[in-house]
């Protein structure tokens, strides 16, 4: 292959046995686009003969055909849907004689459209429609495109969490149907509704050859079949078995059906309806229907491919995910997250997602909640100023609060926290659920942390100032403002962080380094920063704190308050749990008595939960491997899984390239070993 020319070596029927290499000239390649959905070449051959070769989808193919030819047609139709229904990835190819005149002329056009600067993309497709038409039909090809491992798995476990999942696909429908129920995403259950452009009534009017009519008699049938899909979904919502409902639409009717008039019914339809395929769609399609529901819809959207022709729909939506397969990088490269295979997403959505969301749902109320609490009581005390201006507290205490005396703890807790381990994330996938219905988020949540802010607050102030009232230094003197502002302060540093701890579903050593280092943070910055005689401005901060501690009233108060600030977020959490439980605490309590166990062994797995074959594929998952950075699959590098596998006990068949492999590495070491 050269940039111009094309060899292939050919073998004749009529001259057997007889192999040459023939030479064929490229003069023009149109390339595919997603409007497009074909590719063509025009081609010279050895005698001077002009081709043109064309190759696409079946819907666009046929629609380019010349009048004759028809029983190769129908016959090729026949092959299309017997592929389609075996889950095959179809294709059709055709051609059309050129004479040389013709040619010269659409060159000339060509060339125009190829150097115009404004337009050009539009510009060549028009001029490839000139020519790519009277097409003659050579056949089909149809390829096995098989599922990864795990898929239906995935697909079933994500549809369980509450997620439904939408199937954009470029393929035939008979083929996305067989997907479909290959991934467990419909079943035999399901009331489906069918759009498509393939019946007797569109073909006997895409016979007339009028596009006009054509295109006026599809929107009509369009209309119709979402309005009958529409009623019999309602009627299906009100009846007893309320059966799960799946809509599949073509390329060519989701066209007409994300015209504005009827964009509206298409999504309530598609929202009714617990799956939905979209098959022979463009990248362009698949773009539009992800802004649709997510605009149209106001819903969270994830999109996940593999290929350049899913980039559109990664970008479109609001998380892209792609997958680093045998198709290129550009989905990756588009996307937000990327993984190996598509079963990853259980635990991205499931496990990560899941603890993201907690995360940020306890980080931002728990910042709103000390903020306040802390803001409240410098506002209690301007009551007793009459609001004449006296700060309450020392402004180095208020510069260092959020950073330094509260803000390690909030950190660990967006880090570390999880509710639930990993693997009983993935048996309960009903847990996304409190995420989808923004259980942690809502206004209710927000109240709650506020009305337990303002009360902490009025206890941290009000027993602070009442029980200084009559309390005495070592000196026989009453506190003053610092005093009692500082010990405020430290109780509302103690309450806050502590109320941390109350918030955490699982407490590791580095919640107990970072709440006890706050707190002792603390006690070293005030005992440094009062021992020193400061300017005028801070002068009433020196030997504040040892002044303090020298009297019984600081430890029996920093005792006290505390407990009694706190007392009413324990019972308030204590009866919630008992008597208003969010899942995942159903979830602790079934499996409270149990160890952690996300990291269980192989054997242990095995013996216990699955059958033999079960638990050597997921011994042979578990094994380290040499990772591709083209593909993404484990084991890409040939003689690193069996080697695994015989050093953890698992039998796996030697390969041949393992063989011949090690056979290599033990001839090179041998060199080696020779000259040295």
């Amino acid at each position: 292959r050269s940039p111009t020319t094309i060899s292939v070596r050919e073998s004749h029927i009529e001259k057997m046995g007889k192999v040459q290499d023939v030479q064929y000239e490229i003069l023009n390649v149109l390339e595919f686009n997603s409007t497009r959905k074909r590719q063509s070449v025009v081609c010279r051959y050895p005698d001077g003969r002009l081709v043109l070769y064309c190759k696409g989808a079946d819907t666009v193919i046929y629609e380019r055909l010349a009048d004759h030819g028809n029983e190769l047609k129908s016959a090729t139709r026949e092959h299309l849907e017997q592929f389609g229904a075996s889950g095959l990835r179809t294709l059709c190819l055709a051609y059309r004689n050129l004479s040389p005149d013709v040619y010269e002329n659409w060159n000339d056009k060509y060339i125009q459209a190829k150097s115009a600067l404004n337009d050009r993309e539009k510009k060549l497709d028009e001029v490839a429609e000139l020519i790519e038409k009277d097409l003659i039909l050579i056949g089909a090809t149809a390829i096995e495109d098989k599922l990864q491992e795990g898929v239906p798995a995935c697909i079933e476990t994500l549809s369980r969490a509450g997620i439904k999942i939408w199937v954009l696909t470029g393929d035939k429908m008979e083929t996305a149907i067989n997907i479909a129920y290959a991934c467990k995403l419909i079943n035999n259950n399901m009331k489906q509704f069918i759009i498509s452009c393939e019946t007797d009534a569109i073909r006997e009017v895409e016979d007339k050859g009028d596009p006009v009519e054509l295109a006026r008699f599809m929107k009509e049938t369009v209309k119709n079949e979402l309005k009958k899909c529409q009623e019999e979904a309602q009627q299906y919502f009100h009846s007893v078995s309320r059966p799960k409902l799946a809509l599949v639409i073509d390329g060519k009717c989701l066209m007409y059906a994300l015209d504005p008039s009827l964009r509206v019914t298409l999504l309530n339809v598609s929202l009714n309806c617990s799956a939905v395929v979209c098959c022979r769609v463009s990248p362009l399609q698949k773009a539009q229907v992800t802004s649709l529901v997510r605009k149209g819809a106001n819903r969270i959207t994830l999109s996940i491919g593999d290929g350049a022709n899913d980039v559109s729909m990664i970008q479109a939506a609001h998380v892209g995910v792609g997958i680093s397969g045998q198709e290129g990088m550009q989905a990756v490269m588009a996307s937000d997250f990327a993984i190996a295979q598509f079963r990853f997403l259980t635990e991205l959505l499931l496990v990560h997602g899941r603890w993201s969301y907690l995360r940020i749902c306890k980080v931002v109320t728990y910042f709103f909640y000390k903020n306040l609490t802390f803001t409240l009581t410098q506002f209690w005390f301007t009551f007793q100023t009459g609001f004449s201006g006296q700060r309450f507290y020392d402004d180095w205490f208020q510069s260092l609060y959020n950073v330094i005396f509260t803000a390690l703890p909030v950190i660990i807790i967006g880090l570390f926290d999880k509710d639930v381990n990993a693997s009983l994330s993935k048996k309960y996938p009903e847990l996304y659920k409190e995420g989808i219905r923004n259980v942690f988020f809502k206004w209710r949540v927000v109240a709650t942390w506020a009305f337990f802010a303002i009360y902490q607050s009025l206890v941290l102030y009000h027993l602070v100032v009442a029980s200084s009232s009559r309390a005495v230094n070592s000196a026989g003197k009453m506190f003053g403002v610092w005093d009692v502002s500082t010990m405020a302060f430290t109780c509302v540093v103690i309450t806050v962080n502590l109320r941390l701890l109350m918030m955490c579903n699982n407490i590791t050593r580095w919640h107990h380094i970072s709440v006890g280092g706050s707190i002792l943070a603390w006690f070293l910055f005030v005992f440094i920063y009062s021992g020193f005689v400061l300017p005028k401005a801070q002068e009433n901060i020196y030997f504040v704190i040892y002044v303090l501690m020298s009297t019984f009233y600081f430890y029996f108060t920093l005792l006290l308050v505390p407990v009694a600030a706190l007392f009413g977020d324990f019972v308030y959490l204590g009866v919630q749990r008992w008597f208003f439980p969010y899942d995942y605490q159903i979830v602790q309590e079934i499996h409270r008595h149990e160890a952690d166990n996300s990291r269980i062994g192989l054997l242990e797995i095995g013996n216990n939960d699955l059958t033999p074959d079960e638990a050597r594929s997921y011994a042979i998952m578990q094994l380290p491997g040499q990772k591709s950075r083209h593909t993404g699959f484990a084991f890409d590098s040939p003689g690193y899984e069996s080697f695994f596998a015989s050093q953890a006990g698992v039998y796996v068949p030697q390969k041949a390239w393992d063989v011949a492999r090690r056979a290599s590495m033990k001839s090179s070491w041998s060199k080696t070993t020779r000259k040295n």
